[in-house]
């Protein structure tokens, strides 16, 4: 099997702890990864943990995207919210401007978008609010590129409105036919075996392709992998991506 050209970016949703609350171990996560999506108030972090992943990130050349969502601390950004188009762009924009102001502060910069759990979810069908998200990054000024599904319909609204895209695939979820994730609710939808989880990763990196839960076969041309932080055993999972994706000659680096 021969690694693809194009680098892999490996990501990771990070920051996700909220006061005394904690989520996951990004310390040992940011030591595989690439690229830190860190959370900016919506399903989690605060300005204390705002500023402590942004700190960590940036001492290991770690590349930052602000990882947005629907103001849902209780449900963690997993339970879709019917917000209108124009709250949800000015929810976003406070979100991104909270961590680029904590960037700022900690020169460090803010490089892309990437939206959580259900807001990432409804993108790849609700029209409205894909429009209220490019909105978003227009009036951000335009430059921030978006992290996004391959298919997914915010992919098309944002590059006609000349958004630079990131299309990212998972290697910890399991994957439909028609190539959406399997919802979480479902048994199976998160994956947690090592092994299974890199061969996983190493599919997509060197085929593009993904084995949907049916055995069927998903085209997935993705520039970014995901690694979710809050996954059990993340960084032991994280680990086994890494090695298996060197070993094959991925070039891993950030995609922004």
């Amino acid at each position: 099997m021969t690694a693809q050209l194009t680098p892999l970016d490996l990501n990771a949703d990070l920051g996700e702890g909220y006061g005394a609350w904690s989520m996951g171990d990004d310390a040992a996560m940011l030591d595989v990864v690439t690229t830190a999506n860190i959370a900016c108030g919506g399903h989690a972090g605060d300005p204390g943990t705002m500023r402590a992943a942004t700190r960590a990130a940036r001492a290991r050349d770690v590349a930052i995207t602000a990882h947005v969502a629907y103001p849902d601390l209780g449900g963690f950004g997993r339970r879709f919210l019917d917000v209108s188009p124009a709250d949800l762009t000015d929810l976003l924009i406070v979100q991104v401007g909270a961590l680029q102001a904590m960037a700022g502060a900690e020169r460090a910069q803010v490089r892309g978008v990437k939206p959580h759990g259900a807001l990432y979810n409804a993108l790849a069908h609700h029209e409205a609010q894909a429009a209220a998200v490019v909105q978003a990054l227009q009036e951000l000024g335009g430059e921030l590129p978006l992290v996004a599904a391959p298919g997914a319909v915010v992919v098309d609204v944002a590059r006609r409105a000349g958004i630079e895209v990131v299309l990212e695939g998972f290697a910890d979820r399991a994957y439909l036919p028609d190539g959406t994730l399997t919802p979480r609710a479902l048994p199976g939808a998160v994956l947690t075996d090592p092994a299974a989880v890199a061969e996983q990763a190493l599919s997509i990196a060197t085929e593009q392709r993904v084995r949907a839960a049916d055995g069927s076969r998903v085209e997935l041309p993705v520039r970014s992998l995901c690694l979710h932080g809050d996954t059990p055993g993340a960084v032991e999972l994280a680990r086994a991506v890494r090695a298996g994706l060197e070993s094959a000659g991925v070039r891993l680096e950030a995609a922004l």
